[in-house]
């Protein structure tokens, strides 16, 4: 298989999780009917993102890993042949919780699950009340379609975490993502930090030379708390190849089924000519390992 046919799925979200659910689902037939393969879904997709304020009865979201949403997709995945990338808030035990990645096989086993590490904790983004960081580390699942190395979110800023992904020989960096601005936030600000979220991602592509997949949610989502308030989440779903080039990206606020064909062959192409691999001076890098160097 020299191509590896992909659908990302950029959706908005609601109060209604049959709903939401609902949508995803017919989405991700409507992918499947395009030719996916592989089928990725944005970060948290079965409602709407609670962690714009600290509220215990959020927590009543989280669900067990197995649970009713690896069911669900599981068995859509092997109706429908293809490799799903899912997004779930994991309860693991009683007040222990985590931001979870689930991939789906074809056969609509669990092929495997990451556990997301970086937790924000800014305004609107109250992460850390309700997710502990990750403890399953920076390895990719292998599935019957390539070596998978998920991330989620705000993982993507850590070109650490993309490094430790390709070194463990991931294929693929994939970012489940929800971001977005502050409305309040003046057009020129909210346009450097999309900008910004785009640069840092391809760079990943770039330095490691792989394909990067980011699936952005959509749509504007009121506060809880003060619906004068919220996030509108920015979309630009995007594909970059192992140079960064972009292969698609969507707009800010449609909701969209995209087919794109990853070159199963081309990071081998590219790292013969850029072998940043191979020239890293691993006996000089060890005060990574520091927080700061005074």
């Amino acid at each position: 298989m020299t191509t590896l046919p992909i659908a990302l799925i950029q959706q908005s979200c609601t109060d209604s999780r049959p709903d939401t659910i609902a949508k995803t689902v017919a989405m991700i037939r409507k992918g499947a009917a395009l030719g996916a393969e592989l089928v990725i879904l944005q970060e948290l997709h079965t409602g709407l993102y609670f962690c714009q304020n600290e509220d215990v009865a959020g927590f009543d979201l989280a669900e067990p890993v197995p649970g009713p949403s690896t069911e669900l997709f599981g068995a859509l995945a092997k109706e429908l042949g293809v490799v799903i990338v899912t997004s779930l808030f994991e309860r693991r035990a009683p007040g222990l919780c985590h931001n979870t990645a689930v991939v789906l096989e074809r056969d609509g086993s669990i092929a495997g699950k990451y556990r997301k590490m970086h937790i924000p904790d800014d305004p609107g983004f109250h992460e850390k009340f309700y997710f502990t960081p990750g403890d399953l580390g920076f390895k990719p699942v292998e599935t019957s379609v390539g070596r998978l190395g998920i991330l989620v979110c705000w993982d993507q800023w850590y070109p650490e975490a993309a490094r430790l992904m390709a070194l463990a020989g991931a294929e693929i960096l994939i970012y489940p993502t929800a971001i977005g601005w502050d409305p309040a936030d003046a057009e020129d600000e909210q346009q450097r930090q999309l900008e910004a979220w785009i640069t840092i991602q391809r760079s990943h592509a770039i330095a490691n030379g792989l394909p990067v997949v980011a699936v952005n949610r959509t749509g504007h989502e009121a506060d809880p708390a003060d619906g004068s308030r919220g996030i509108t989440f920015w979309g630009n779903s995007f594909a970059a190849g192992c140079q960064g080039e972009i292969l698609w990206r969507s707009t800010a606020a449609a909701e969209e089924v995209a087919l794109v064909s990853l070159d199963r062959q081309r990071s081998d192409r590219v790292r013969r000519i850029w072998p940043f691999l191979r020239d890293r001076r691993i006996d000089a890098y060890g005060n990574i390992l520091h927080r700061y160097i005074d």
